[in-house]
């Protein structure tokens, strides 16, 4: 490939970007064929961040509603729980499991004590049960999530101090 065919695909891939920015997309994929032997694709994303943002949103009352302890939480919307040097993030999109089947008792509670490696919920993606461990020891101080619900790759799950 030659540095001005290189030129042309970054000046290519960059106007790429910026239509995926002015019109509000998440993904483009282009294949350009050159020769026979010579083509270029691209594939250009960006995670949609007010579709991220909507379930963890959504799943804090709910959770609040749900355990009583956890209503000071929901007090405080403008902190973003993401943030929170204890959080504890979805490595992955998928379902949420509080419990490692129905009527299970559930990993964590509000103000229960984990050691570090102790499973805090189960995050299900494509029919694979993927246990989430605590990366650290500590007291769960929130669950930002309810059973059942659907994340996405980064949302907050819960907080440990």
């Amino acid at each position: 490939m030659t540095n001005k065919t290189h030129e042309a695909d970054v000046a290519f891939i960059k106007a790429l970007a910026e239509l995926l920015r002015d019109n509000d997309l998440t993904e483009l994929e282009v294949k350009r064929d050159y020769s026979e032997d010579d083509s270029l694709n691209v594939r250009v994303s960006r995670q949609a961040i007010i579709a991220a943002a909507a379930p963890v949103q959504a799943a804090v009352p709910v959770a609040a509603a749900s355990a009583p302890a956890a209503a000071p939480a929901a007090a405080a919307p403008a902190e973003d729980p993401a943030s929170h040097p204890g959080a504890v993030t979805s490595p992955m999109v998928g379902t949420v499991y509080l419990q490692a089947e129905p009527g299970a008792p559930a990993f964590i509670a509000v103000g229960k004590q984990v050691n570090e490696g102790d499973t805090l919920l189960i995050v299900e993606a494509m029919k694979t049960m993927n246990h989430i461990p605590a990366p650290k020891s500590g007291t769960v101080k929130r669950i930002l999530v309810e059973d059942g619900a659907a994340v996405e790759f980064g949302s907050p799950l819960a907080i440990i101090e």
